[in-house]
This record gives C-alpha cells, sequence and structure tokens, in this order.
C-alpha cells in the first residue's frame, strides 16, 4: 500500500540550514504534484512550495530566493537555507499519486518538526 516517508527536520539557529525529504513508497503507478506545508502554532496550513511533473516550481513569498523544492522520481526534498523563527512549525510533505490499489488521491505525510531558534 503507498504510503509517505518523512525525514529530516530538527532544530537549526537563524541563518543556518535544514533538509526535509519524502519518499512516495509502496504499490505506486505514478506521482504527479509533489509539495511541502506547514503549519506554526496557532496558524493555518500554508503551502511553503511546490513542484509539478515537469519541473515548474511555485514558492510561498515568504521562503522565496531561501528554499529550494525538487525532486527526484518518488522523492522530494525541500533544501531551507537562510533560516528565521518565522520558518518554526511543523512541516507536511503533500503528494498527488496514483497507487496500483485505486485511483489518483493526494497522500499526506505524519509531519516533522523544524524549530529555528538561538
Amino acid at each position: 500500500q503507498a504510503h509517505l516517508v518523512e525525514s529530516g527536520g530538527g532544530l537549526a539557529q537563524p541563518g543556518g540550514s535544514l533538509r526535509l525529504s519524502c519518499a512516495a513508497s509502496g504499490s505506486i503507478i505514478t506521482v504527479g504534484t509533489m509539495a511541502w506545508y506547514r503549519q506554526a502554532p496557532g496558524k493555518q496550513r500554508e503551502l511553503v512550495a511546490d513542484v509539478l511533473r515537469d519541473g515548474r516550481t511555485n514558492y510561498a513569498d515568504s521562503v522565496k530566493d531561501r528554499f529550494k523544492i525538487f525532486r527526484t522520481r518518488n522523492t522530494v526534498n525541500l533544501e531551507m537555507n537562510s533560516l528565521e523563527p518565522d520558518d518554526t512549525g511543523l512541516y507536511y510533505c503533500n503528494i498527488y499519486l496514483w497507487p496500483t490499489d485505486g485511483s489518483w488521491r493526494d497522500d499526506w505525510g505524519q509531519g516533522i518538526q523544524v524549530t529555528v531558534a538561538s
């Protein structure tokens, strides 16, 4: 059965870097758009960045020129540089995929904590 496995994250100082990775595992025919969302305490979940099948990317204004999203087959990565305290939150991977046992669907990771503090 298809599922997502997230890794990375943790604690970084302001100005530091972290990397997140998310792999779609299991019986999958193909994947479509891949994205990272985040949710800060007391705030709604927001799109951080996404990458289409053709490689085109889209970023939230708050992370442009600091974060980079890229994909390799069934994995999506988020490189986060020049981190700021406002980047703190729970980051969720989202992959639109076609599993062998059903039709296209949105899958979500379990969430991974990113904390930026000195």
